[in-house]
């Protein structure tokens, strides 16, 4: 079987091969720019190589049909001699293939594309032009968009329409009136195949996304598969959908590309064989499934027409199905190519978007319809074969939370000193053994398990073992670890607030470095807040527990939390390519400068400015209702434990347990922030014309706060470890007043003090990117660890013998 690599020769062998075809055949000229075009393209992942795979079938069809009908001349002669030799054969061939197969792409900009006097989009239409000249089965769907007057008045008009390739151009064959735009209603993913599903023909209907690929020898095994449609199944049902393999061939590319890959392709057959038999749980995940056409397009297709809830439109398709009285399966008979993302940033952005779609599906009617029709054992499966596996995520990582914040409650507040003394708990070991599992199961480890069975099954298990450890020391364990996070932090906020939306990953080959705001601005929500305040709580756990746990037993129970912590904060640095260049890191640091001091406004992309990422990241706040706000402010309050533990041991205290130190820590707090008030006015308004009255007015601020430490270290007992301790409770509270504040937004703009909240935040921006930022710079400092980086990242780049290295540095 042939399985061919994206780099399975390189581009210098081409030239030469391209080379040796002009000069043995003088009469077939060959366009090397479009040959040039056509390598690059079928190694990537483009529309192009997808057609070219599915036209296959084409080629099967005739194939079949020549050998079918010749008898045993088409083995003596060869397939190519009769269809050429004979006008018979080869015309009847190709009209038999053309009733059999037909291949449309929904390509919904097309029109566009052929109106524009842009030259990148003129080059896209000319290229799918190409494609339907070349193929006589292709066929393209799209949108049109006319103005159309009415009435006398001048309005847009929507159609759908097909067209195919003509002599030179394209040739219209249906045109069908639309009530209105389709991507108002429903996801453009989603409408892109429901208008299309009107120009099939045929009773069985394969979907096929553009990253895919198909291969001759699975073409010719199609007639086997579509047999299954006529043989009934369970319960004498015959399949609505049956699912088929997917051989992903993008797993050389990186270190990140084979964890991704491997874990696309346990996803595609050994738990899809599961979920079919004998969960009975499978529904529709992606592609390349076949569906009974004429079952689904009587049940409304294979496409929900509802905006954000269905953003997972795939699965929503076998809900459909099930819920209809469809039965759906899965049959390895063939395979088709898959090519998945292969860049730490594009597999983050599809982990967040599958984990938004999870989190719509748990709101769904579909969801709750199905749970109350299955029976309990079929229930359990459905739920643990689909949200489950998300709220179980977002369940381990609260566990975290609440485990940490238990624990440093119960050391501030003297509880477990007073445990420790009694001795009949002292001695019971067996909630310290619980603890000691969970610090082994909590690594991400369950998540590879799949991938070990997967490549067991397929290659045996001795290389199943050794790929085990190699993707270790690949540092898998951090990958896994990392994506937890990930989809804990989106399912949630869905499930809070809702408003998922559709994120874009461009399926390109990534070789190329991620700028430092690049990964601040795609991870500071999600991984890098969340990691700090991790951080925080087990720097304080070790600090005032010490004295509690002797023994070596705390730092077993929280090891796992260490790791997860630096995965979360240090995964996007560690995974990016020419991560740690000094050179680069230190432009990063600039034009990390840059996008914290720009200014945002209507119109400022958000890679632009921090004002108007700053204002995107609050997007889901517009949308949220009265109890997400409430939320939102409820879980703000933990950080008020941090200020409300701390300030009482502090030694400027002197062991008080009056409210009234309590009281005066909240006056700390408030002269901080009419601080940044006064600077944040002075900036307004002294910063451009009187930049010598803002400078006096900092000088005095400064020596007013010199001042008053001064102060409080000669007259009231004020330590060094007072001074760090204040900054761990302090910086917290500002944070929930500034959570509070977004979740308030209305009526903080009101009151005028929305600027306040913005400063606050700008503030906090740049102290969560210095400390981020000061430890990829000392690493930088070192060559070897670029080295390293490099080797990690690329190890079958150098083991193919690829300059991986030039190939990094090409991109600036």
């Amino acid at each position: 079987m042939r399985m061919e690599s994206p780099f399975s020769f390189t581009f210098r062998e081409y030239i030469q091969r391209m080379h040796a075809v002009q000069n043995e055949t003088e009469k077939k000229k060959v366009d090397m720019n479009e040959e040039i075009q056509k390598w690059a393209s079928y190694r990537a992942q483009t529309l192009s190589r997808t057609v070219r795979g599915m036209m296959y079938y084409r080629q099967a069809l005739e194939l079949q049909y020549v050998l079918e009908c010749s008898g045993d001349s088409a083995v003596s002669e060869g397939f190519q001699a009769i269809k050429e030799g004979s006008k018979y054969y080869g015309e009847y061939a190709q009209a038999m293939a053309s009733l059999k197969f037909t291949y449309v792409i929904s390509c919904e900009v097309y029109g566009a594309l052929k109106k524009s006097s842009d030259a990148r989009d003129r080059s896209c239409y000319l290229n799918i032009l190409n494609l339907m000249l070349k193929y006589p089965s292709l066929r393209v769907a799209y949108i049109d968009e006319i103005e159309e007057t009415v009435n006398g008045r001048s309005q847009k008009v929507y159609y759908s329409v097909l067209v195919k390739g003509g002599e030179k151009l394209d040739e219209e064959i249906y045109r069908i009136k639309l009530p209105g735009p389709p991507t108002k209603i429903g996801e453009e993913k989603s409408e892109n195949q429901n208008h299309a599903i009107i120009f099939t023909r045929g009773e069985a209907l394969q979907t096929i996304d553009m990253n895919q690929d198909n291969y001759f020898e699975e073409a010719y095994k199609m007639r086997n598969v579509l047999e299954e449609f006529l043989k009934p199944h369970h319960n004498d049902r015959k399949p609505s959908i049956l699912g088929l393999r997917e051989h992903v061939f993008t797993g050389s590319v990186s270190s990140l590309a084979w964890f991704a890959s491997n874990q696309e392709t346990s996803f595609v057959t050994v738990r899809q064989r599961i979920l079919a038999n004998p969960l009975r749980v499978r529904f529709h995940y992606g592609h390349p499934d076949i569906f009974d056409r004429i079952f689904h397009i009587t049940r409304g297709g294979i496409s929900k027409a509802s905006k954000t809830i269905n953003l997972s439109e795939h699965i929503f398709s076998g809900f459909n199905s099930t819920l209809r009285g469809g039965y759906v399966t899965h049959h390895e008979y063939i395979q088709v190519g898959k090519g998945c993302d292969v860049g730490m940033n594009q597999i983050s952005a599809f982990e967040a978007k599958v984990a938004n779609g999870n989190g719509e599906q748990t709101l769904s009617r579909d969801i709750y319809r199905l749970g109350h029709r299955f029976d309990f054992y079929r229930m359990l499966s459905f739920y643990f074969s689909t949200v489950g596996f998300y709220f179980s995520s977002m369940v381990t990582v609260l566990t975290v939370y609440v485990f940490l914040y238990g624990r440093l409650y119960m050391i501030m507040s003297g509880w477990q000193n007073a445990i420790l003394v009694n001795a009949t708990i002292y001695r019971s070991k067996a909630l310290e053994e619980a603890l000691a599992t969970q610090s082994v199961f909590q690594l991400g480890l369950l998540l590879v398990l799949p991938i070990v069975m997967e490549i067991g099954l397929e290659n045996g298990f001795d290389t199943a073992l050794g790929n085990f450890i190699i993707m270790q020391l690949q540092l898998a364990l951090v990958f896994f670890t990392f994506q937890l996070g990930t989809k804990a932090h989106y399912y949630g906020r869905t499930i809070l607030h809702g408003a998922s939306k559709y994120r874009a990953t461009g399926r390109g080959f990534v070789v190329f470095r991620e700028k430092f705001a690049g990964n601040y601005r795609l991870y500071s929500r999600s991984h890098f807040v969340k990691g700090l305040e991790l951080l925080v709580l087990l720097v304080l756990y070790e600090v005032y527990g010490e004295s509690y746990d002797s023994s070596g037993f705390y730092r077993f129970i929280t090891f796992s939390m260490w790791f997860l912590v630096g995965s979360w904060l240090f995964a996007p640095f560690l995974f990016n390519p020419s991560g740690f260049n000094w050179k680069k890191t230190m432009d990063d640091w600039t034009d990390w400068k840059a996008w914290m001091g720009n200014r945002g406004g209507i119109g400022i992309h958000p890679d632009k400015s921090w004002e108007s990422w700053w204002q995107e990241e609050q997007e889901h706040l517009k949308f949220t209702n009265l109890r997400g706000r409430l939320l939102e402010i409820i879980l703000a309050f933990r950080f008020y434990i941090y200020q409300y533990v701390i300030v009482y041991h502090l030694d400027i205290a002197h062991h008080s347990k009056s409210i009234l130190v309590y009281g005066l820590s909240w006056i700390v707090m408030v002269t901080a922030l009419l601080v940044l008030k006064i600077v944040s006015v002075g900036r307004r308004r002294f910063g451009t014309d009187f930049q010598l009255m803002f400078r006096i007015l900092k000088g005095l601020l400064v020596l007013s706060f010199v001042s008053f430490m001064t102060v409080l270290f000669v007259k009231y007992g004020l330590t060094i470890s007072d001074l760090f301790a204040s900054i761990l409770a302090f910086l917290p509270t500002g944070w929930a007043i500034l959570l509070i504040g977004q979740a308030l937004r209305p009526v903080l703009k009101s009151s005028g003090c929305w600027e306040l909240i913005m400063e606050l935040a700008r503030a906090y921006e740049e102290i969560l990117g210095a400390i981020l930022f000061l430890p990829i710079a000392i690493l930088s400092w070192f060559p070897s660890v670029s080295d390293i980086q490099t080797k990690l990242l690329y190890h079958q780049a150098f083991c193919r013998g690829l300059q991986i290295s030039e190939i990094l540095a090409g991109r600036r």
